[in-house]
């Protein structure tokens, strides 16, 4: 008899839950799963219950007799577990709108993912992986941990770095985004094509063949560049500049506009924000609507508006993925994992993001090789800047954060990044506690202290 499975998900209460759910449901033939833990904090534990008897609606309409578990207890959840997920944001949706208006109101982008916003997300969220990583060790040490909080590549390096467990995988929707809207733009099923990604997470490229073996990523990009298909609802979809991208020979990813477009993604970004607040707000009310129609006793299925909320494909990925460890698919995926040698350009043992074939032991990833300059360049900083992210999230050394956020190209020098740096670390003071003594010291005010 084949062993059931346990899944546990950590951030049980998003909004993604119920795609999830249905990934599990669509892939029940090759999952013997008996239970499901849907994990979520005080805070978050209203919507737990909503999304949690809702899965168990889903549940219940396919005719599966898995029990779902709703708890805020993490590590009566994790006991013996086989596969855990993470989905959390740290600080909620809160954290995120600051993430975005404080870099915007020091005249630079503001995105959760890239620049100081996307610094600060890991200052939050890489402590609370490395408590579950801990607790995974102790409770589950066999598990799998399928990592799809943002900044996922940043959150898997500091899994391999400090926490000391292999058994991680980041998983990212964009490049299933692009895979499937190529595919749509060349008029041939997704399956028919050969994609090759490497990079970091948000700033991957890759390569297209054909089901011959031909390569066609000129033809690919060439078909994209006329397409008024060019991106996912979270990325302002600003035209590229033809030319550059061509010369690349390789597809950037839709993030390549906050680099390659800064300047027209900063004006454009600097007028939403003046004109509708941060696309945190906006994500705010999505998943207000979102959680009212969860609410409906009568809901038995993930609801289309969920597409709204800009992570389509991101549970069904790590569906995707679990099924393929838990049965050997070596199915050909995208994802964030040891380095190995697959990239030459970076360090061995860091965190990329590239396609790989997924076995019963992990990721194998597809050998990749050199970048030419052109990408080499870009994909070197910004590795560095994750580097430095990592080490000043576990350290909390406040030299170290600024190092990070000088280097990185979305800040404008070490005067910026000081300024934005002191003001996010004060106004995300509460879910920093490795940077306390140092606020405490030199950035609170006498009233503050």
């Amino acid at each position: 008899m084949k062993k059931t499975i346990k899944i546990v998900t950590i951030g049980g209460g998003s909004s993604y839950t119920p795609e999830l759910i249905e990934g599990f449901i669509k892939r029940a033939h090759e999952l013997p799963i008996r239970e499901i833990w849907l994990v979520d904090i005080e805070a978050g534990k209203e919507k737990l219950e909503i999304v949690g008897e809702l899965a168990r609606r889903m549940v219940k309409k396919a005719g599966l007799d898995w029990q779902v578990h709703l708890t805020l207890n993490r590590r009566e959840a994790l006991v013996d577990a086989d596969y855990v997920t993470t989905q959390l944001r740290v600080g909620l949706l809160d954290a995120r709108v600051k993430d975005e208006r404080i870099p915007l109101e020091h005249g630079m982008l503001g995105q959760e993912t890239n620049g100081a916003g996307g610094a600060f997300k890991a200052f939050r969220t890489i402590p609370v992986i490395l408590d579950i990583v801990r607790d995974m060790k102790e409770l589950c040490p066999n598990a799998w941990l399928i990592n799809f909080t943002n900044p996922a590549g940043i959150v898997t390096e500091a899994v391999l770095k400090y926490g000391d467990f292999k058994r991680v995988v980041g998983l990212c929707n964009v490049p299933v985004n692009q895979m499937m809207s190529e595919s749509k733009e060349l008029g041939v099923d997704v399956n028919d094509l050969t994609f090759q990604f490497a990079g970091l997470n948000h700033l991957v490229w890759h390569k297209v063949w054909d089901k011959q073996g031909n390569e066609i990523t000129t033809d690919v990009m060439q078909r994209w560049l006329e397409s008024n298909d060019q991106g996912v609802a979270n990325i302002e979809n600003i035209p590229w500049i033809d030319e550059q991208v061509l010369n690349l020979g390789l597809i950037p990813c839709f993030y390549h506009r906050y680099f390659y477009l800064e300047e027209e993604m900063l004006q454009k970004g600097l007028k939403d924000f003046a004109n509708n607040g941060t696309r945190a707000e906006v994500v705010q009310q999505v998943e207000h609507e979102l959680f009212e129609l969860y609410r409906n006793p009568n809901l038995e299925e993930k609801p289309k508006q969920l597409e709204l909320r800009g992570g389509a494909y991101y549970s069904d990925a790590a569906c995707e993925l679990i099924t393929s460890i838990q049965n050997d698919k070596r199915t050909l995926m995208v994802v964030d994992t040891q380095n190995n040698g697959t990239i030459a350009d970076l360090p061995y043992d860091c965190a990329i993001e590239t396609t790989a074939m997924i076995t019963a032991s992990g990721p194998k990833p597809v050998n990749f090789g050199h970048f030419p300059a052109s990408a080499r360049g870009l994909v070197q900083v910004m590795k560095a800047f994750e580097e430095l992210v990592v080490d000043a999230a576990v350290t909390g050394d406040y030299g170290t954060a600024l190092q990070a956020l000088t280097m990185n190209p979305l800040v404008k020098g070490a005067s910026q990044a000081k300024a934005v740096l002191d003001e996010m670390l004060v106004a995300h003071a509460e879910h920093l506690p490795q940077f306390q003594a140092y606020i405490e010291a030199h950035l609170q005010t006498p009233t503050q202290k």
